[in-house]
């Protein structure tokens, strides 16, 4: 079943194009990769797949709701909660799964939300299928590694029960066992039945991932936008007549 679908997906702004031309179709059980250098749009690509940021061209149907892990700058740990605050605070705003919807959420994922009084922690990270998890429950959010926090949006993104979980920049400041530990991971939360968007600077070698690189430029590609704090008009579409 498709979860996402984006064909001749675009965004420019008024400082030229952000991503391009971009084709990707996700299945539920599948684990996609967006790759590129700095600058390329990687992230605003993945918030738009998610529905989390517009885009200006081409077309994108999403099944069912989308969860984001760790997105800097968009969607991080508090710095002044610990881990298993975290979980427990998520499982607090998500309340039981309703009757209605229990076949649609993961059996994982209501069990989670049905442990949250006894032991939130580990009932989230054994759900997210992450019990072999670098992850100290009562660890700071302003303390952890940037693969604990990558780790951490992934549990917490899979306590909704999403169709579609992204996560960005999931290599970022990790070390090659780390970023093996983190693409295995990746591919056990697609073998659960989520389609999984990740974006990364490069795909470790024996990760069982469908690669799509964009803002090659070596390429013929989009415009690469130097990064910076954008501001309102930047973000606005252009409007093409």
């Amino acid at each position: 079943m498709k979860i996402v679908e984006a064909n001749g997906l675009g965004l420019r702004t008024r400082r030229g194009w952000v991503y391009r031309d971009v084709d990707l179709s996700a299945e539920a059980g599948e684990l996609h990769a967006v790759t590129g250098p700095p600058g390329s749009g990687r992230t605003s690509l993945l918030l738009a797949l998610a529905g989390r940021f517009p885009h200006s061209h081409g077309e994108l149907r999403r099944r069912g709701p989308a969860a984001l892990g760790q997105v800097a700058g968009v969607h991080e740990p508090d710095p002044t909660l610990t881990v298993a605050e975290h979980i427990q605070e998520r499982l607090l705003l998500l309340g039981p799964v309703p009757r209605r919807r229990r076949q649609l959420v993961p059996v994982a994922a209501v069990r989670a939300r049905r442990a949250y009084r006894r032991d939130a922690f580990a009932a989230a990270i054994a759900g997210a299928g992450f019990t072999d998890a670098p992850l100290d429950p009562d660890r700071y959010g302003r303390d952890l590694t940037p693969v604990e926090r990558q780790v951490l949006g992934l549990v917490l993104a899979s306590l909704s029960g999403p169709n579609l979980i992204v996560a960005d920049d999931v290599d970022a400041g990790a070390d090659a066992p780390e970023r093996a530990w983190i693409w295995a991971a990746l591919s056990r939360l697609a073998d659960q039945g989520y389609a999984v968007v990740a974006s990364a600077r490069a795909v470790e070698p024996g990760a069982t991932a469908i690669t799509h690189r964009i803002g090659d430029p070596a390429l013929p590609g989009p415009a690469l936008v130097a990064p910076r704090a954008a501001t309102e008009a930047d973000l606005t579409p252009e409007v093409t007549a």
